[in-house]
């Protein structure tokens, strides 16, 4: 399980392009298969999968693997984090382990990670990481998280911000963080990180543009301690 880095491929650590390297089956969600495309050879199988059948793909990777082939599952960013390393390694525990292929995960550079360093040191100090995805996490469960987080003043990256069908939970988040931090507390919006149409704009929590974001969005908003100096 591969986490390939927030897009551009110079950002692919020598570890992950070492695996992708050795495997000859490429299993993944076809844009981020596009993004590495460049250092696919000719004898490597790419086998493209949709955008909401993870289960699938994890199910696909690991009977191919048990067939015998080396297969590189992928993710974006890092695949610990919000990406397949979970899943694939649940239904691999499911099965006995005898019939277990080998199985290593391939750490890669977050999104969070690059839209912090392009900004500035937005996370130098305590932060923390909420998706407003509610298909695996109850909103009421991710609504006490936002709180606690809040409460205890920690930076926070917002994943999966904003959806056709989930239209209205960003805004609700930032009312909630607006009842403990000033209107002012600075707000970085990204979209597209290290790829061709990448975006980074500077804005406070009293007016980010809930138009301009979407699932290719990722936020970060301060805490106290938190400064806009000269743009960084």
């Amino acid at each position: 399980v591969i986490g390939s880095g927030p897009g551009d491929i110079s950002f692919l650590t020598a570890d992950a392009r070492a695996a992708l390297s050795k495997s000859i089956i490429w299993l993944g969600y076809s844009p981020y298969l596009d993004l590495l495309e460049p250092i696919r050879r000719s004898d490597q199988v790419r086998i493209e999968g949709k955008l909401t059948k993870e289960k699938d793909r994890c199910i696909q990777a690991l009977d191919l693997a048990i067939q015998g082939a080396k297969v590189a599952l992928i993710s974006s960013g890092d695949a610990g984090i919000y990406g397949m390393a979970g899943l694939v390694l649940e239904y691999l525990l499911e099965r006995r382990s005898e019939d277990r292929p080998s199985f290593q995960i391939h750490p890669g550079i977050s999104c969070i990670n690059q839209l912090s360093a392009r900004i500035g040191a937005p996370l130098m100090n305590d932060f923390c990481t909420i998706s407003l995805s509610d298909k695996l996490t109850p909103w009421e469960k991710i609504l006490q998280r936002l709180e606690g987080a809040a409460i205890g003043d920690f930076v926070i990256a917002i994943y999966n911000p904003r959806s056709l069908e989930r239209d209205w939970q960003l805004e609700c988040a930032l009312n909630l963080l607006k009842k403990h931090r000033p209107s002012s507390t600075p707000v970085i919006l990204a979209r597209q990180i290290s790829r061709k149409d990448e975006s980074i704009k500077l804005f406070s929590l009293d007016n980010v543009p809930l138009g301009e974001v979407d699932m290719l969005t990722v936020l970060i908003v301060g805490n106290h301690s938190t400064k806009n100096v000269e743009g960084y």
